[in-house]
C-alpha cells in the first residue's frame, strides 16, 4: 500500500493511487473505464463510454468562462505491462504496488505506469476540484493507445466541439512536443518455388547490431541487419555459387533488425565460408565503430538434398534486399535535426511458398507518406509479388500559429526563468488522429519527468508533477 505522508492531501497523486489498483493493461479497459464512468456520476458530470471503452467527461466553464471555447484535456487509460522475472503478479487481475523513492513514485516489480495514467489522474484532479478557473473542459480517456492508438482511432470525434488539445502524454517537462509522424505497413510477399538442390547446407547469420527504435534512432546510423545481408549475399554471388532456402531477420516492423540469418545450399562450402569471412573482415573495418558488436556467425548443416529456391527467384530476392530503401528519405525543413519521412525493412520471413517484406513507413507529412508507399509500389513492381498495406495511423502536422504553443512556454518561462524547447519526433501520438479528424485543431503535448517508461525501471518525479499540474491550470485560466 502506498504510505503518501503529505502526499494523501494532494488530489492528483491521490486519483492516481486509486488508478494503480485497477488492472489495465491494453487491451484490458473494461474496469478502468468503468472507474471513469464512476467518476463522472460521482461528481454529477456527463460522460459517454463507447465500445471501445473510450470515455469522455464533460464539465461545464467556470464562472466568466461560460462562453469561452471548450478545451480538450486527453491522456490514454492502459500501460504496458512488464515485470521482474520472479516478481509475481497478475497483470489480468491485480493493481500494481506503489512506493515513494525520494522525489520519485516507483511500483515494486513492475512498470509504474505513470504512462499514461498520471495524464488521468491530472485531469480528474481539474474535473473534481470546484475552486479552478477554466473554459468547458472535454476530458477524453482514450483505450489501447499502446497497442497502435485502437481507442483513439475508433472514438467519433463528433462528440467533440473542441478545437484546442492539451494531451498529458510526455515524459519531459522542458520539452512540447508539436508534431508527431503519422505510419503505415507496407508488406510484400514474393512467390518462389523451389527444387530439390544437392550439397552442404551452410548458415550464414549476422549479429550483435545495436537495432533500437525506428521512429526515435531511425537517423543514429544503426545498421539493418536485413539490408547488410543483402550486401553479403550480392558479395558472395560474384564469387561462389549457392543456393539460397531461406532468409530470416526481425519480428517487430518498428525496430531496426539486430539480426538476419541465410540459410544457403552448396556445392563448394570451403570457398564459400572462405569469401564469408573475408568480406566480414571488410565490412567490420567499416561499420566497427558505430557497430562495435557485430558479429557473423557461420554453421555447417551438413551433406543432403534440400529444398532450395530457383532462380530467377534468388537473383529478385538479392536485389530487394541490396536495393530496397530504407532509413531516412527526407529531414524536416521547417523544424531542425527532425527526420521527416523515413522506412524501416523490420521483419524479413520465409515460408515454402514466399518470402515476406516488411516495412514500417513513417512520415509527419500526408503527402509523403502517400509518396513514400508509392515509392515502394514503384521498386517492387520490378518482380513478382503481392502487396499489402494496412496499420494506417495519421501524422499530426507542425502548426506554426499554435496558441497553446505560446501559452506553454509563456507558463513555463513564468515558473522556471527559461523557454522549453520546442520539438517534433518522428513517431506516433494520439494527437495525430485527432488532428486528422478535427478542423483548425490547436494541440500540444505535454509531461512531467518520468525515467524509464515501458520497463520494470520507471519512475514518475513528484516535484515535476506538481509542477506541469500548476502550468496546466495557469493555462486554463488564460483560456477564456
Amino acid at each position: 500500500m502506498l504510505n503518501f505522508n503529505e502526499l494523501k492531501t494532494e488530489k492528483v497523486f491521490e486519483y492516481f493511487n486509486a488508478i494503480s489498483k485497477i488492472p489495465r493493461g491494453s487491451g484490458n479497459m473494461e474496469k478502468i473505464s468503468d472507474f471513469c464512468m464512476d467518476f463522472a456520476k460521482e461528481h454529477s458530470l456527463k460522460a459517454i463510454k463507447d465500445d471501445a471503452c473510450n470515455v469522455v467527461i464533460y464539465k461545464d466553464g467556470t464562472k466568466g468562462y461560460e462562453n469561452s471555447p471548450a478545451v480538450i484535456l486527453q491522456g490514454h487509460l492502459d500501460m504496458v505491462c512488464q515485470k521482474e522475472e520472479d516478481y509475481e503478479i497478475d497483470f489480468e487481475k491485480d493493481g500494481l504496488d506503489l512506493y515513494i523513492d525520494g522525489d520519485f513514485i516507483k511500483a515494486k516489480g513492475t512498470t509504474l505506469g505513470a504512462d499514461n495514467g498520471i495524464a488521468v489522474a491530472m485531469i480528474m484532479s481539474i474535473l473534481a476540484d470546484s475552486t479552478i478557473s477554466h473554459p468547458p473542459i472535454e476530458a477524453v480517456f482514450t483505450t489501447d493507445e499502446e497497442v497502435g492508438m485502437l481507442g483513439a482511432l475508433k472514438l467519433d470525434m463528433k462528440n467533440l466541439k473542441a478545437k484546442k488539445m492539451i494531451n498529458i502524454d510526455s515524459e519531459d517537462p522542458e520539452v512540447v512536443t508539436v508534431s508527431c509522424a503519422g505510419g503505415s505497413d507496407f508488406r510484400a510477399e514474393i512467390p518462389v518455388k523451389r527444387e530439390k538442390t544437392e550439397g552442404e547446407c551452410v548458415t550464414l547469420t549476422l549479429k550483435g547490431l545495436m537495432g533500437g527504435h525506428s521512429g526515435v534512432e531511425i537517423n543514429s546510423g544503426r545498421v539493418n541487419a536485413n539490408l547488410l545481408m543483402g550486401r553479403f549475399l550480392n558479395h558472395l554471388a560474384k564469387t561462389a555459387r549457392f543456393d539460397i532456402i531461406s532468409l530470416d531477420g526481425g519480428d517487430k516492423g518498428n525496430a531496426i533488425t539486430v539480426s538476419c540469418t541465410a540459410k544457403l545450399v552448396c556445392k563448394e562450402s570451403e570457398k564459400l565460408i572462405a569469401e564469408i569471412n573475408a568480406y566480414t573482415e571488410v565490412v567490420k573495418n567499416e561499420i566497427t565503430f558505430r557497430e562495435s558488436g557485430f558479429e557473423v556467425e557461420i554453421n555447417i548443416i551438413g551433406q543432403g538434398v534440400f529444398e532450395a529456391i530457383k532462380t530467377p527467384s534468388t537473383e529478385n530476392l538479392i536485389f530487394i534486399l541490396l536495393c530496397a530503401p530504407n532509413g531516412v528519405v527526407e529531414m524536416s525543413a521547417e523544424i531542425e535535426n527532425l527526420v521527416e519521412t523515413s522506412l524501416n525493412l523490420g521483419i524479413l520471413k520465409t515460408t515454402e511458398e514466399e518470402v515476406v517484406f516488411s516495412f514500417a513507413l513513417r512520415s509527419n507529412k500526408k503527402t509523403a507518406m502517400k509518396f513514400l508507399e508509392e515509392k515502394l509500389d514503384t521498386f517492387f513492381s520490378c518482380v513478382p509479388c503481392r502487396i499489402t498495406k494496412s496499420g494506417h495511423y495519421p501524422p499530426w502536422e507542425y502548426n506554426s500559429n499554435s496558441t497553446l504553443q505560446g501559452l506553454y512556454i509563456e507558463k513555463y518561462n513564468e515558473k522556471f526563468g527559461y523557454e522549453p524547447s520546442i520539438e517534433a519526433i518522428h513517431a506516433g501520438l494520439e494527437c495525430g488522429v485527432f488532428a486528422s479528424a478535427i478542423e483548425n485543431f490547436d494541440c500540444i503535448s505535454i509531461g512531467p519527468l518520468m525515467h524509464g517508461i515501458h520497463t520494470v525501471n520507471e519512475e514518475l518525479s513528484i516535484s515535476s508533477t506538481r509542477d506541469i499540474y500548476d502550468i496546466v491550470l495557469g493555462m486554463l485560466e488564460d483560456l477564456k
